[in-house]
């Protein structure tokens, strides 16, 4: 059996492009209680942690974790804890440049790969209603960065540079070369 282990719906539309028949057991690992030096090795990480935790319990299975987060100016943007948080996030991006970084893992009995991967975004110029409205919407709140660049109402990326699946969440195309 293949377990996404995730509640991520994004996660899920994004694996069923690649896997036909597949379960979702979200991990329930705490993802505060892990601190790393290195930004860029967060989201691996935690990836590699959560596919553990499920994998203790479903050893005969193949686990697929992920976690995604947003880098500016050196600061961890990941989901907003409420709306002026999201406000804030929203306010840094606009205009700017920011990284963002997925860390998947892929655990069985016979392998385990962890992988990093990076996309850039160039966000539009967002005016302060804009960035309100958005957040009036609730997309953001689940969002790492505050925003999902699928939001096709909300166009806040201008560009990317690198996998859109990576910014929607799953590097898709990444884990499609490195496991499969």
């Amino acid at each position: 059996m293949f377990i996404l282990a995730s509640q991520s719906p994004r996660r899920k539309e994004i694996l069923s492009k690649l896997v036909d028949d597949f379960v979702v057991i979200p991990s329930n690992f705490d993802e505060d209680s892990i601190t790393v030096s290195d930004n860029y090795k967060l989201s691996e990480v935690l990836s590699f942690h959560k596919a553990l935790e499920v994998y203790l319990t479903h050893k005969d299975d193949t686990i697929l974790a992920c976690d995604t987060i947003v880098i500016f100016n050196d600061e961890v943007l990941g989901k907003p804890k409420d709306k002026e948080d999201a406000i804030r996030m929203l306010t840094m991006l606009s205009g700017n440049k920011h990284t963002v970084v997925s860390g998947y893992t892929y655990m069985n009995k016979d392998k385990i790969i962890s992988r990093t991967v990076i996309s850039y975004v160039y966000f539009n110029e967002l005016t302060h209603d804009e960035i309100v409205r958005y957040v009036e919407s609730g997309s953001p709140m689940d969002k790492a960065g505050s925003y999902g660049v699928q939001d096709k109402d909300f166009p806040v990326v201008k560009k990317i540079e690198g996998s859109y699946y990576n910014v929607m969440g799953l590097p898709l195309e990444d884990i499609k070369d490195n496991c499969f």
